[in-house]
Formats: C-alpha cells, structure tokens, sequence
C-alpha cells in the first residue's frame, strides 16, 4: 500500500492549525504542524512533506519570502492561505510558486478538495523527455523582442534585458508558444500554475496588464497581446523560433 500523503500546516494561530490538522488526519493525511518559518524550514529537510500550506499572516515574517525559500530547495505541493482577497497578494503568491492559494476563512471540504487537487498534479507530474527538451526552439522572435527560454530573459531590440517575474515569464512563454490562438484565462493558469480559474478569479488578467507594461508601446491599444472579449487573450505578433 501507498503511505499516506505527508502535509505540513504552518500557521500562528495554533487554534486553526489543530482544526486544520484533525480534518486532514480523518481524512486519512499525515499531518505536521508548525508556527513559524524556521520550524517549517528544518521540518522539510528532516522530514520532507508532499504538500505545505503557508498562511501570509505571520507576525514578524514574511509569508512570500518563505515561499520563495520553499519552492528555491524543495519540490512540492504548496497553497497559500490568506486572510486577503486583494488579486495583486494572490498574484504574487502564484509568482513566488504557489500551486493554489486560499482565503481566509474557508470551508474545510473545498480546502481538501484543493489539496487533492494539487497532489494529482505535483505527483504525477510527468517528467519530459531529456531529448524533446534539448530539441525544442530556446530562443523566440516577435515584434521588436526576443525571448530567450534557456537564460529565462526577455532582450528588448537594442539587446538590453527587461526585468520580469517568474510569472510573467512563464505566462509569456504561454503566449509565445501558442502564438496565433485564443487562449482562455483556465488555459493560461493550467499551463503556468497548474490550476483551473476559480469563479471571478482575476490574476491573470493582472498578469497580462503588467506585462503589457514592459511590452506594448501604448497599453491602451495594445498590438502585441490582444483581449478576445468573452474569450482570453491572443499575441498577435508574428514569432519566429530558433
């Protein structure tokens, strides 16, 4: 028999962290509660868990710079739980590696119910082919901008280096690779994080409009990455691979 999936709950409040942990535990999970980073921290490398969940609001820490540690050394699940709704925090939690994020408060069925989720994803992830890798295009030309997948940088015309997040990175690889198509906002979050959209789920028309930032000459009238009303999004720019 399989063992049971290893969970690790961090959050301050050890009320919600007992609550949290007991319904997993019926639900058939080993769990692990912690309080605070550096505990979550030497518990994954003592003890490294499938899948963490991360409440921001920790007092005296940074919940995203955790998040940062985590996903920088280790592999595994993580969601996020928030006592914000703000799209911009939840947009940042995607960048920094999230696999889902929750907010607070929450019903314990739909958490189980993301968890399971992720798990199927992170654990049957399926490895590609060292060949396909090596053999696919690294480097992407459209409109005055060149992609380059291997050194993860975008290079304007002249050469230069346009800083951008991990997310907006990976959702332009999205578009680059899908040059041509209406992708809807589920297609994009399923290729860049993994996840369906929830119902009203904004982040990643967030995404698109900071990336049309650094790429369009006038984000009003964008010419490069289009809206398809009712639909997604389309770059429309010619690319070219190789």
């Amino acid at each position: 028999m399989n063992s049971p999936a290893h969970i690790a709950v961090l959050d301050d409040d050890a009320q919600i962290t007992r609550l949290v942990a007991g319904y997993l535990q019926n639900q058939g999970y080993r769990v692990s509660e912690t309080h605070a980073g550096p505990a979550l921290l030497r518990l994954m490398t003592a003890d490294l868990p499938d899948l963490v969940l991360l409440d921001l609001g920790l007092p005296g820490e940074d919940g995203f710079s955790i998040a940062r540690q985590l996903r920088e050394h280790w592999h595994c699940g993580l969601i996020i739980i928030t006592g914000r709704g703000d799209a911009i925090d939840k947009v940042v939690g995607l960048e920094v590696g999230a696999d889902d994020y929750v907010t607070k408060p929450f019903d314990l069925r739909e958490l189980l119910a993301r968890i399971k989720a992720v798990l199927r994803r992170t654990q049957a992830a399926p490895v590609p082919p060292v060949a396909a890798v090596a053999s696919s295009p690294r480097r992407y030309r459209f409109a005055a901008w060149e992609l380059d997948l291997a050194a993860r940088r975008l290079l304007d015309a002249s050469g230069h280096e346009v800083s951008l997040t991990g997310g907006e990175f990976d959702l332009l690889a999205v578009f680059v690779a899908h040059a041509g198509r209406v992708l809807s906002r589920d297609f994009l979050l399923e290729q860049t994080r993994r996840r369906e959209a929830a119902p009203f789920d904004r982040t990643i028309d967030v995404q698109v409009g900071r990336l049309r930032k650094k790429l369009e000459i006038d984000v009003d009238d964008p010419q490069i990455i289009k809206s398809v009303r009712g639909a997604g999004y389309i770059l429309v720019s010619p690319v070219q691979a190789g």
